[in-house]
């Protein structure tokens, strides 16, 4: 269905089009509904035309070796998606779906070429569109190609935690032990040696009691906290694990398509090579 030439003026990229070139170009722009959650193309399918969001909203996003989904980003309003495939001829590089009720504007490669002659503007707008895509492909390699569960862990720590974790490490040192040895052995001595202090928690030490009594509430607690934050990360680590597991078994995978089709092509080779022979 094609569009109005005054829904063209709301949007950025016609912004430097004339009225009348924005007229002609209505003519052959069309409009597209999205029912929610209906998807618009899939990975790999040819690339026909590019699309800007007139109302709701499109996620775009892929999946990786593991099957596991990568949300590359959500189209709103006036946003341009769809441009890659249409400029390079190429598959969809990603699925476009639609998270509500969504109305689009649909420019195939004649209405794409027809409004860079009437506004070379608009060709620098959807390069910087496609630029601003590749940032957030470049971010997304760099926070998932090589995972670290330590530091995934370190950047969601919060001070608390920290402190949590330095104190279960100290103490678990010998450090610890030998300050509460001390501590220990000079409260006991002045409490029962006849010393020039006087004695203030005489035996059986009751102030003493009630004092490791609640250092040993408090160091359970700090030490349960600083667990449960080491079972996150192990939790992390055990899906990278998982993730490099399923990735290795797909290249093991890959590698024997190969290997069966190198045999194949040598056993064909070598039936050629024989009836060569023979009939010599």
């Amino acid at each position: 269905m094609p569009c109005d030439a005054k829904l063209l003026a709301d949007f950025e990229l016609f912004e430097h089009v004339i009225d009348e070139d924005r007229a002609s170009l209505a003519e052959f722009i069309d409009i597209r509904q999205l029912a929610a959650g209906e998807t618009l193309f899939k990975t790999g399918e040819p690339g026909e035309a590019l699309y800007i969001v007139r109302e709701g909203e499109v996620e775009l996003f892929i999946k990786d070796t593991a099957g596991q989904k990568i949300l590359l980003a959500i189209a709103g309003r006036g946003e341009v998606f769809g441009e890659l495939a249409l400029l390079d001829r190429g598959p969809r590089t990603a699925t476009a779906m639609a998270l509500a009720d969504t109305e689009l504007l649909e420019l195939d490669r004649e209405d794409l070429l027809l409004l860079f002659h009437k506004s070379p503007a608009a060709a620098l707008r959807l390069l910087a569109a496609m630029s601003q895509m590749t940032r957030k492909a470049d971010e997304l390699l760099r926070t998932r190609v090589s995972r670290n569960a330590n530091e995934e862990a370190e950047e969601k720590i919060t001070p608390l935690q920290r402190i949590a974790d330095w104190i279960s490490w100290f103490s678990g040192s010998m450090q610890f032990l030998l300050l509460n040895a001390v501590w220990f052995v000079v409260w006991i001595a002045i409490n029962t040696l006849s010393l020039a202090v006087p004695q203030f928690d005489p035996y059986p030490f009751g102030l003493l009691t009630m004092i490791v009594s609640l250092e040993a509430i408090f160091l359970s607690c700090f030490v349960l906290i600083s667990q449960n934050r080491q079972a996150e990360k192990d939790r992390v680590r055990a899906d990278i694990e998982y993730e490099v597991n399923i990735k290795a078994e797909l290249e093991i995978a890959h590698l024997h398509e190969k290997t069966d089709r190198i045999y194949t092509e040598m056993l064909e080779h070598f039936i050629q090579l024989e009836k060569r022979v023979a009939g010599r």
